[in-house]
């Protein structure tokens, strides 16, 4: 039965002074934390389990929300035991850190826990389960600055990834990857031995150019709005767009 963990262990330094004593995934959009739209877009799935992986810091604060929201069935907290940005153990890392951590021997939804989006996760799982193996989800971006500042594949004709490269100066395709991964349960432990080969810990597409070598992966096209919240721009144009659709 699928589970999901959600990452939400970074420090979102671009975000200070709003996340100095607060976690981005908690910050309030449309009258409400983003975290709360992510887990209304999981309800339908019917998750065995949500395991949300934080920092020691900002583990309470997760805590408290989730027990006050009503969330607290459905959501496991997660503390990695960092303090500080300098001590996290990067997105990948703390994947790794909790399919050990929790025993994970399941498929597995990873997802980022502060990307608003529109498109349906439903789609997603029911794509993966007919593909049968590693998935991920892209969206057409023409949009040259906005490609290199996300991760960017390649494809063939029926949607197999080829290439992937993250945040690269020069874009090598029109197709945007959002941080969605369905991984199959035997992938699992293979995270742990990208990490011991050298691995980069840090954002979660890294992952991918060494996956796609030893298994295929295959991406659902994707439509509707997907919001990075990575700077206090982004986070003001967020506000404004949900703050209208209220």
């Amino acid at each position: 039965m699928l589970q999901c963990v959600l990452l939400a262990a970074g420090y979102a330094t671009r975000l200070h002074p709003l996340t100095d004593d607060r976690p981005k995934a908690l910050l309030p959009v449309g009258g409400r934390p983003i975290l709360e739209h992510v887990l209304e877009k999981l309800v339908p799935l019917g998750l065995e389990r949500i395991i949300l992986v934080t920092n020691h810091r900002f583990a309470d604060q997760f805590a408290s929300w989730v027990d006050a929201s009503g969330w607290v069935d459905m959501v496991t907290i997660a503390d990695d035991g960092t303090q500080t940005n300098a001590e996290r153990l990067g997105a990948i890392g703390d994947l790794a850190w909790a399919i050990e951590e929790f025993s994970l021997d399941d498929d597995t939804l990873v997802m980022a826990a502060d990307n608003l989006f529109e498109f349906s996760l439903v789609d997603f799982v029911q794509f993966a389960q007919v593909r049968k193996t590693d998935c991920i989800t892209v969206y057409r971006l023409d949009d040259v600055e906005r490609l290199q500042r996300t991760g960017n594949a390649v494809l063939t004709a029926d949607g197999r990834l080829t290439a992937f490269a993250e945040k690269p100066a020069q874009p090598i395709s029109h197709w945007a990857v959002p941080p969605f991964y369905i991984y199959r349960r035997e992938t699992l432990p293979l995270v742990r031995k990208y990490l011991a080969e050298g691995g980069n810990p840090d954002a979660p597409g890294h992952f991918l150019p060494w996956l796609l070598v030893q298994r295929p992966v295959y991406a659902l096209v994707v439509k509707g709005n997907i919001y990075d919240v990575g700077t206090v721009e982004s986070y003001r144009e967020v506000q404004t767009i949900y703050g209208k659709q209220r």
